[in-house]
């Protein structure tokens, strides 16, 4: 039985839900992406695609709890066996592919504009980064800027980093047009009073 506090408290996150997609692509370590799962239930980004085309797959919904904080039971999860596959769907649907990378060349995150509703931040393995076939995907390569000794940053920091700015550059354009549409929300809504029954 959910409370009334729980139903509002319900109806408040999924209002706050934004669109856009994360991209995990061949994540070793799967405690690395729990963490990165947390950043997303946080700032409001509801669908995760996991890719695993090199690595090992595990299930998202069993993995990390405690890293994730339970986040990976309020996040909607697609698993791919093939990188193309996951972004040709994405693109399908009419998102904006950005790939995050290590590359002087690229934009920086610092510089760049995050101004598509319908966006979709594609993240590496912790080692190798993005495949070669995800950056030639991609609509655009975005990198942060590393003054230091080392030349990234942690998985899971990178993808908060990222969500952060999104969501920091929405907020001044009006959030309003970047959350879910009130179908999406309904649905979401319906789906989330079952999840806090189980």
């Amino acid at each position: 039985m959910v409370t009334e506090a729980r139903r509002r408290r319900v109806h408040q996150v999924v209002s706050n839900r934004q669109q856009g997609v994360v991209v995990l692509e061949d994540i070793h370590d799967p405690h690395n992406a729990a963490a990165s799962f947390r950043s997303c239930e946080a700032f409001g980004f509801q669908r995760v695609c996991l890719i695993f085309e090199q690595e090992e797959p595990f299930n998202p919904r069993k993995e990390g709890k405690a890293t994730s904080a339970s986040a990976n039971k309020w996040l909607d999860f697609c698993i791919y066996g093939s990188t193309e596959a996951c972004l040709n769907d994405l693109k399908g649907e009419g998102y904006e592919l950005i790939a995050t990378v290590v590359d002087p060349q690229a934009e920086s995150i610092f510089e760049a504009r995050f101004e598509t509703p319908k966006i979709a931040l594609l993240f590496g393995n912790e080692h190798r980064g993005l495949s070669p076939k995800a950056v030639e995907m991609a609509d655009r390569r975005v990198t942060i800027p590393m003054v230091g000794m080392v030349r990234s940053l942690n998985l899971s920091v990178t993808v908060a980093l990222f969500l952060y700015e999104v969501t920091r550059q929405r907020r001044l354009l009006g959030m309003e047009r970047y959350l879910l549409p009130p179908e999406e929300r309904e649905r979401l809504v319906q789906d989330f009073l079952q999840r806090a029954e189980g």
